[in-house]
């Protein structure tokens, strides 16, 4: 359901602004669009974004050196305005903030999200929540600033206006951003294109050793912390792979798994085509969407990769999947 913005931030005098843990190119450019908008026309409300360490990439968006990383003592909100997160666990070390303020509010297009809030804007198919944020600013007060980290989500989380996702009112709302003086090309090749020298390596390591699985129909690789630690990277650094292992040549699914302790590995999953990566991820607890979705589980990485294969079979071929049962 539409909500209106003005009316739930009537009475309010201080706000916070959330997002998802290990925050990407939407998290980031929702949450900055929405706090450099009301910044710039709400000059009575105190508005805080807490945000986990924002990747250099990113730090060209106007705002993000505001990002507080840690929780205040004693401090209660008015409005909690959470964004990009599918359930209140993902928003990590800012969940008592929300648990806390008076009035929570969700902005969001994963179709796993619950509607935990106590207003919920979910919309699933958009093309992401950067999209959700520009339908309910006044467009007569969109400024550059907030123009720019708007057009970086959602040319994040279309793949650069390449995804099923991307609707013609998606291209028609990016137009209207690029009208505002923005720079499309250099942020899309600065926070989307370009990658250090250490993300280069350990994306190379990755390719390297990928293997095709499931008639070669999915295709899986595994960063393990050994070689984080080789590489000097750091989880931001991971970005960007589940998403070039999905363009390989026949493969209809790409799993991308992280070892983030020993025996426990953060799985990135993506899709080309009919399968809903979103109903395996929530099988195992997790969340996204039906072409981009992400879980962590425990185990073995054979375990791991066995388990999800296990769900995966029953979309690429459901008449196997009704033997093994």
């Amino acid at each position: 359901m539409k909500i209106v913005l003005e009316d739930i931030l009537n009475g309010k005098q201080c706000i916070a602004l959330g997002g998802h843990v290990r925050p990407d190119g939407d998290c980031i450019g929702s949450c900055m669009g929405l706090y450099n908008y009301l910044k710039e026309n709400h000059a009575g409300l105190t508005v805080d974004v807490y945000l986990e360490t924002i990747p250099d990439a990113y730090t060209m968006i106007q705002g993000t050196a505001d990002a507080k990383q840690q929780v205040p003592e004693d401090k209660t909100y008015d409005l909690f305005i959470c964004l990009d997160c599918g359930d209140a666990e993902r928003l990590g070390f800012s969940r008592p903030l929300f648990e806390s303020a008076k009035e929570t509010l969700c902005i969001d297009h994963h179709i796993s999200n619950d509607s935990f809030a106590d207003t919920n804007y979910i919309v699933p198919d958009a093309s992401s929540t950067s999209e959700l944020v520009y339908t309910l600013l006044d467009r007569e007060k969109i400024s550059k600033a907030v123009a720019e980290a708007l057009y970086m989500g959602i040319a994040h989380d279309t793949g650069v206006f390449q995804y099923s996702c991307t609707s013609p009112e998606t291209m028609e709302i990016a137009a209207d951003l690029m009208r505002r003086g923005i720079n499309g090309p250099e942020i899309i090749d600065k926070t989307y294109y370009e990658k250090t020298y250490i993300q280069n390596q350990i994306l190379g390591r990755a390719l390297l050793e990928s293997m095709l699985i499931l008639d070669k129909r999915c295709i899986v690789s595994v960063v393990r912390q050994k070689e984080m630690e080789f590489f000097q990277a750091v989880p931001a650094d991971l970005e960007g792979i589940v998403s070039q292992l999905r363009q390989t040549k026949g493969v209809e699914v790409a799993m991308f798994l992280h070892e983030t302790a020993p025996q426990q590995f953060k799985v990135s999953l993506r899709s080309k085509g009919n399968v809903d990566v979103s109903a395996v991820a929530k099988y195992f607890g997790g969340g996204g969407h039906v072409r981009a979705a992400g879980v962590t589980m425990k185990g073995s990485s054979h375990d791991v990769i066995n388990n999800i294969t296990g769900r995966l079979i029953h979309q690429l071929d459901p008449k196997e999947a009704g033997k093994e049962a």
